[in-house]
Order: structure tokens, then C-alpha cells, then sequence
């Protein structure tokens, strides 16, 4: 598997996890205190289209890593829960980064 394939992933988790941030300190705003209407609609519409990119890079990535059904489902999902995809990221490179073909070898313990 190439590195870009996990290169993608990594960018897209990330920003779908700020973004959701963003989507929640939004909904706050607009449901809490009565502000910022226009900027939730739009930050909605914008997380929904990152959100969707999301799906199409993990689903890539767990298709190439041959995961199981339950793990390409959970990080699916991690992209909907808040801080989630931070965490699941981390998880997902360090068991990826033995599978990629251009990764240098890993260097022996002494």
C-alpha cells in the first residue's frame, strides 16, 4: 500500500475532527444564545461534504489494510463522535505504517 493512501486518511480525519468541533461550538451558539444561524447552516453544509470525503479515504485505506468489517465500522463512525477521529487516528497509523511499501524498515532494538 502506498503512503499516500494513509497520507490522505490522516488529513481528512483531522479536519473532519475540527470541523466537527466547530459544527457542536456552532450548535451552541445557535441553540444556547440565539446566534449565528447563517454560520451553523453553513458550517453544517461544509462538515457534511468533508464528512463524506472522510468516508471515501478510510473506507479506501481499510479496504487496503484488508480490515476486518467491525474495525472499518468503527472509524468509520469515529468521524460523527467529537475528538473521536484524534484518537482513532493515531490508533490507525501505527498499525498501518508496517503495511505501507515504501516505509522504511523499521530500525532493530538493540
Amino acid at each position: 500500500m502506498k503512503r499516500s493512501v494513509l497520507t490522505r486518511y490522516r488529513v481528512m480525519a483531522y479536519v473532519t475532527a475540527v470541523m466537527l468541533l466547530v459544527l457542536c461550538a456552532c450548535m451552541v451558539a445557535k441553540y444556547g444564545f440565539d446566534k449565528g444561524e447563517d454560520l451553523t447552516l453553513a458550517v453544517s453544509q461544509i462538515h457534511g461534504v468533508l464528512f463524506i470525503i472522510y468516508l471515501v479515504f478510510a473506507f479506501d485505506l481499510g479496504s487496503k489494510a484488508k480490515w476486518p468489517f467491525g474495525k472499518l465500522l468503527w472509524v468509520l463512525v469515529s468521524g460523527t463522535i467529537p475528538t473521536a477521529a484524534f484518537f482513532v487516528e493515531r490508533k490507525v497509523v501505527r498499525e498501518v505504517e508496517p503495511l505501507l511499501t515504501d516505509a522504511p524498515p523499521p530500525l532493530a532494538k538493540a
